[in-house]
């Protein structure tokens, strides 16, 4: 006989539906940035503030996620920010200005945000029931959905289909997905949180803050890999620009491969040691692409970043799921907010120091921070 209930079995495979559809449906907005941009014509600057609205939404809607998920409880959340998702996608493809799709991409970040926080908090639920660590094929669940969406712009984009006809097929596609799958998450009951008097803007508790440094260390890493290792292997390895995008190709495949064996590998060391090792894994890829920059040892390197890097979140936000005495929405927000403060802010920073100095010298940085996860993996033991 299983030894858990067809029930249980299902809620896994519906939250896996909700990674998916949250990966996919962003990939496919940012797979037609450069035609929307095209279309409106907006110039780098203009679409760089447009797209900081998309940052203040995701930080916005992280500082009220725990409170929402607290009242009416993460299934709720899950389904309705899926559910805007997939409606406020195809009006990203029909506003008129810079300013216009700033204020539509505030509310798609939010709304994505959301359920973020509220489909790891049914994550997090699902692996108490369980009773092992499932946490990490989540996320490389997420991971394989960002593939299938940048996959499906492509061929759009290749078809000749416009982003609105694009996104109105994404969106009802994924929309019925979401509330196909939305009845077989976990009921799990809101959480009381007297202290609390409703959604309301928090700053992450004392206790959530070691979890937010490995969060915002490993976040880091992941931002300089996804926004410079096509720069840094044309600039300064001298690489073609089909062999510069091979980077960031290298380092996501890594990273989903290593998401997929994470829960065993978590079951098996812990989850501080596997933290630890990824530290070490990653820092030794950045120290070969730095101080061997050819194509071959900077695209090992961008691997090994990958595959170290892979499951330091996943891992990041189960701890700060079960940390006792706080609702698992509130602490997943927390180590989110702190953590994906790191993702914003790590690629700009990265292009001030390169600016002052060199890209190599900016890499140096990063590689102090995600060996940090080294000594910082305790963290994870703790709570």
């Amino acid at each position: 006989m299983s030894p858990h209930p067809p029930s249980l079995k299902m809620a896994r495979w519906a939250v896996l539906a909700m990674f998916f559809a949250n990966g996919a449906l962003f990939a496919n907005w940012l797979s037609r940035i450069p035609q929307i941009q095209a279309n409106l014509a907006m110039s780098e600057g203009q679409l760089g503030l447009a797209l900081m609205g998309l940052a203040v939404g995701v930080l916005t809607a992280l500082s009220i996620a725990g409170g929402l998920i607290a009242r009416f409880g993460s299934r709720a959340v899950t389904a309705v920010g899926g559910v805007l998702l997939c409606l406020l996608l195809p009006f990203l493809a029909l506003m008129p200005n810079a300013v216009a799709l700033g204020v539509n991409l505030f509310l798609f970040g939010a709304a994505m945000s959301a359920m973020d926080v509220a489909m790891n908090a049914q994550g997090v639920d699902v692996e108490r029931a369980l009773g092992r660590s499932v946490m990490s094929s989540f996320h490389a669940a997420f991971s394989i959905g960002g593939f299938a969406g940048a996959a499906l712009g492509a061929a759009m984009a290749y078809l000749g289909i416009g982003p609105g006809l694009h996104f109105v097929m994404a969106g009802t596609a994924f929309m019925v997905l979401i509330l196909l799958t939305a009845p077989r998450l976990l009921p799990i009951a809101p959480e009381a949180e007297p202290e609390v008097g409703g959604p309301a803007f928090r700053l992450p508790a004392r206790v959530l803050w070691p979890l937010g440094v490995v969060a915002f260390c490993s976040a880091i890493g992941e931002g300089a890999m996804a926004d410079w290792s096509a720069v840094y292997l044309k600039s300064v390895v001298g690489a073609t620009d089909s062999i510069a995008a091979i980077g960031f190709a290298a380092f996501s495949i890594t990273m989903t491969g290593g998401r997929l064996l994470g829960d065993k590998l978590a079951m098996r060391f812990g989850r501080a040691t596997l933290v630890r090792t990824g530290g070490v894994a990653a820092s030794v890829g950045l120290l070969l692409a730095i101080l061997l920059p050819q194509t071959a040892p900077v695209l090992l390197g961008f691997a090994a970043v990958g595959a170290g890097l892979s499951i330091v979140v996943p891992l990041a936000f189960s701890a700060a799921g079960n940390v006792p005495n706080l609702p698992a929405g509130v602490g997943i927000a927390g180590v989110a907010t702190i953590g994906y403060a790191g993702f914003l802010a790590g690629p700009p920073a990265i292009g001030l120091v390169a600016e002052a100095t060199t890209l190599r010298m900016s890499m140096v940085l990063v590689l102090l921070l995600v060996g940090s996860l080294i000594f910082t993996s305790s963290a994870l033991r703790r709570t």
